[in-house]
């Protein structure tokens, strides 16, 4: 169904509801709150857009204490890499390697710039040092009293980022009294602890004394996890079609090259094939002797182009020598004061601040040595490793280069801390029937990155490898003093790089009742959102000369204002009937203007049944990084050749066979917004009391995604993308425009269900039920303008997974002072990644699906004990390990596992202790 059709359908209902009323029977008064999805205060009951409601209490039971945990529970929330477990790597072709250990919301896989995270309602600040989205880990779990996810784009109220929907953390704000908490959640197989420590402490009711003063502040502590420590998590599973693609291991393997011991190419006595990498480990059949290392897998990795490259070589675990869990600590701190100036009117103020510190640690820096790097092993060198007994042509009066895991360098460590706050000041109230809010606020967050060990200065560390004193061959990975020492001198150590954004806000809105029409009073909201938001990236030391140093070229500070105005109208057609209408236009200082229209509706022809809907229009500004992050400059490798030019003049080698080419990357000043369009449409039904249920089809169509894309795919669609092809007046290429580009489009549907049940049974037993799940029907895209979209639901992908089915549910009892909870969380299976992307040969029996992941979870609560609350629990009550998934960890972290999926701690014991003192 199309976005246009839906629009009909909604205009449809309109004219036949009056047809199909019914009376209903006259709601109880209750109070008006403001619901996320609309400006508009409302009967909390009653809304036309699908909006989930998570409370503090269903977190506290199911152990729930980090943003990750949090968002596995969100159905609609995408399973991606957006998480710390994924961001702490160097792979993949769109990694975000600045996240700092960050962790963000995705909302139908649209990725995080596209969904919109609020604290109470107001904007909070991005990451520091990525700068495109909040990090959930700076928001103060303590002080959250229920969390809104709105499913739904909301463009037209919040701001034109609210594409894939709404993620509304709403804090305790009148709390009483002293309550003191503590948190523990102890892994049964070791690694990876929580800690958390709180208090929240308040005084002042506000109607009686006409103030309150409130203020929290709460410690996390996660221990490190290591791959080493889970069995799953093993990269050398060759009867499943896994193995490690790569010969830069501790024990090193010789490499070929004109000028080497080895020469260009090797043959072995009574084999005619030629071979270019060699190990004495490989040909005695002892690879595995050293630990983490493995007989390279030839038939798996199998190319046409060098079938026979690392035959005779060994291969390193790297994926399974892997941080599962980086050790981390948070703190984070909210006070509050409030003050009624009159029975319609207060006054506000809160400050909330975080800070975190991620220790992020990486397999050491892997080596490739060459003679031009003047790091070749040296002819004479004490260690030098003669393989003439295995190959004839050894030439023992050359120098040997090598590939070399350098575990003597360190594991490359980084620090990230980052900081986090918001000011705000604020009045709200009702003048004369109007309901006003007002808000002034600053917002800021910092990351500062460290490195700890493992990095080291290119040139004196490649002038040590070339004197010959270290020992790539060692079988214990032992060096001498004398090595060690010359390796430490070559390490950098300090300040690395840092990114800070701020934000600037004034923010204000009116809502209220315009005049009665014949089904009711029509209700509207008008406001405005002035801002200004800074950037800028900063690397501290200039990180070129540093082997393998992470991060992006620098970005200098950058602005823009963003101003908007809004309008809603809640517009009762019949008693049965009304519509959601909804408008805003953003003016951003360096895109432009935009105007993104609303338009939704709620019919309810029976106290039991409503229909609900909606259509909406959203436009995606450019982040900073995406347009201003320094351009850097720098060569493709040579073989690549010029398609177009070649094509139009064959046999010319300045097209077909050029030396190299030049490209630049980083950020692009002339992309344009991603624009999408987007409906809902569903009903809720509740048949009778205890029991309600919600089915939502949803459908959004983007255009123009921005997607990070590499000079070599570039070049490959080069007749699609003739725009990134700079040329010369003689037709040949000056450069490549890699980086950030207007890619094409994305079209995903799919249906949200909703069930609700609560009851009593026996001798005061109260039950309560609940599911919330997505079904993404279909996921389409193109990487390139002008290719077909291809689907994706339920198919390996190196960004998302796009996966059929996922649900969270729970099911509680209560009696007296004792209640349990069962939770459970699904994620569907997928078709697996095949060996070399369906390049090399599966082994027999090679299973193509990785399976579903379900993980169950049980608590229970006790409160007979005075101004006592004590919750134990188990996570992962059948001690459930992660599916697994022969995917090459290049393309996404996880040796046999997936970090987008599953939770790799396993079976773990929660205890939560509460003392309210006042």
């Amino acid at each position: 169904m199309k976005l246009k059709k839906l629009a009909h359908l909604i205009a449809l209902i309109g004219i036949t509801s009056p047809v199909l009323a019914q009376d209903m029977p006259a709601a109880d008064k209750i109070q008006r709150v403001e619901i996320t999805g609309s400006s508009i205060k409302r009967v909390a009951k009653e809304g036309a857009l699908p909006v989930q409601v998570i409370s503090a209490e269903s977190l506290e039971k199911q152990g729930i204490t980090s943003a990750e945990q949090l968002m596995a529970t969100i159905s609609a929330n995408g399973t991606g890499a957006d998480n710390p477990t994924s961001g702490n790597n160097v792979f993949g072709a769109d990694a975000d390697r600045v996240s700092g250990g960050a962790s963000f919301a995705s909302f139908r896989g649209l990725g995080p710039n596209s969904t919109l995270v609020l604290i109470n309602g107001r904007r909070a600040p991005t990451h520091g040092k990525s700068g495109k989205a909040v990090d959930l880990n700076s928001i103060p779990m303590a002080a959250i009293a229920r969390i809104e996810v709105l499913k739904d784009g909301a463009s037209a109220i919040y701001g034109t980022d609210a594409i894939g929907g709404v993620m509304n953390i709403i804090l305790k704000t009148d709390y009483q009294g002293i309550e003191a908490s503590a948190y523990s959640n102890a892994t049964q197989e070791g690694g990876g602890d929580i800690y958390r420590a709180s208090l929240i402490g308040g005084h002042g009711d506000l109607e009686e004394d006409g103030f309150n003063i409130m203020g929290t502040v709460a410690f996390t502590k996660n221990d490190k996890l290591s791959s080493r420590q889970r069995d799953f998590a093993n990269g050398f599973q060759p009867g499943r079609g896994l193995s490690p693609d790569t010969t830069g291991t501790p024990f090193a393997n010789q490499l070929t090259g004109a000028g080497t011991a080895l020469g260009t190419g090797f043959t072995r006595p009574g084999d005619p094939n030629t071979y270019l990498q060699a190990n004495p480990l490989s040909f005695d059949g002892k690879c595995d002797t050293v630990e983490g290392m493995s007989q390279y897998q030839t038939a798996l990795w199998k190319d046409v182009t060098s079938p026979l490259r690392s035959t005779y070589s060994c291969a390193y675990d790297y994926g399974g020598d892997y941080i599962m869990q980086s050790p981390s600590e948070q703190a984070n701190a909210l006070v509050r004061g409030t003050w009624k100036l009159s029975a319609d009117h207060k006054i506000f103020a809160e400050a909330i601040g975080s800070r975190s510190e991620v220790i992020s640690i990486l397999t050491p820096a892997q080596i490739s040595t060459s003679l031009a790097n003047g790091n070749a092993y040296p002819v004479g060198g004490r260690y030098y490793q003669d393989l003439s007994a295995y190959i004839p042509t050894f030439n023992r009066n050359l120098p040997i280069i090598y590939k070399w895991r350098a575990n003597p360098l360190g594991n490359r460590t980084q620090e990230n801390t980052t900081t986090s706050g918001r000011l705000l000041v604020g009045a709200e109230g009702v003048i004369r029937g109007w309901d006003y809010k007002v808000g002034l606020s600053k917002a800021q967050s910092k990351t500062h990155m460290d490195l700890l060990d493992g990095y080291a200065y290119t040139a004196d560390f490649y002038k040590v490898l070339g004197s010959g004193i270290v020992n790539p061959w060692s079988l214990d990975g032992t060096q001498t003093p004398e090595a060690m020492a010359a390796i430490e001198r070559t390490k950098y150590r300090g300040a690395f790089q840092t990114g800070k954004t701020t934000m600037t806000q004034l923010d204000g809105t009116i809502s209220g009742e315009l005049f009665d029409l014949f089904a009711g009073k029509l209700a509207m909201a008008a406001g405005f959102d002035l801002r200004r938001e800074t950037y800028l990236y900063s690397q501290d030391v200039a990180a070129e000369p540093i082997l393998l140093a992470p991060g992006n070229a620098n970005l200098p500070k950058a602005s823009r204002d963003v101003k908007a105005v809004f309008a809603e109208f809640i517009v009762p057609v019949t008693k049965d009937l009304e519509l959601q209408l909804a408008v805003r236009r953003d003016d951003y200082s360096v895109i432009g203007a935009t105007t993104n229209p609303k338009v939704a509706f709620r019919y309810q022809p029976t106290n039991w049944l409503l229909f609900r809907g909606s259509a909406n229009k959203g436009f995606l500004a450019p982040s900073f990084t995406q347009l201003y992050t320094g351009a850097l400059r720098q060569e493709l490798a040579s073989g690549i050749i010029d398609t177009v030019g070649c094509a139009a003049n064959p046999g010319d080698p300045r097209f077909c066979a050029p030396e190299r080419f030049d490209y630049i990357s980083g950020g692009n000043q002339k992309l344009k917004p991603e624009t999408s369009k987007q409906g809902t449409l569903g009903m809720v039904i509740e048949p009778f009391k205890g029991f309600s249920a919600s089915i939502d089809w949803w459908a959004i169509n983007m255009k123009d995604r921005i997607l990070n894309r590499s000079a070599s795919i570039v070049l490959q669609n080069a007749a699609l993308l003739p725009q990134n092809i700079i040329r010369n007046p003689d037709g040949t290429i000056d450069y490549v425009q890699a980086g950030w580009i207007n890619a094409a489009g994305a079209k995903t549907r799919g249906i949200d269900v909703g069930l609700r049940g609560d009851g009593k049974f026996g001798d005061g037993y109260k039950w309560n039920a609940t599911l919330d799940g997505t079904w993404t029907g279909s996921y389409k895209f193109a990487e390139i303008e002008g290719q077909p979209y291809k689907e994706y639901v339920g198919l390996f992908f190196t960004r998302d997974l796009y996966l059929r089915w996922k649900h969270s549910a729970t099911f509680s009892v209560s009696r007296g002072d004792w209640s349990f909870l069962l939770s459970n969380n699904f994620a569907n299976g997928y078709k697996d990644q095949l060996p070399n992307n369906g390049k090399g040969t599966p082994p027999p029996g090679f299973d193509p699906d990785v399976s579903s992941y379900t993980r169950f979870g049980l608590s229970t609560t006790y409160t007979g004990i005075k101004n006592t609350t004590i919750t134990v629990g188990v996570q992962n009550l059948f001690d459930r390990d992660p599916p697994f998934t022969a995917h090459n960890v290049d393309d996404v972290v996880g040796a046999g596992w997936d970090p987008r999926v599953a939770d790799p701690r396993d079976r773990a014991f929660t205890f939560n202790v509460k003392y309210k003192f006042l």
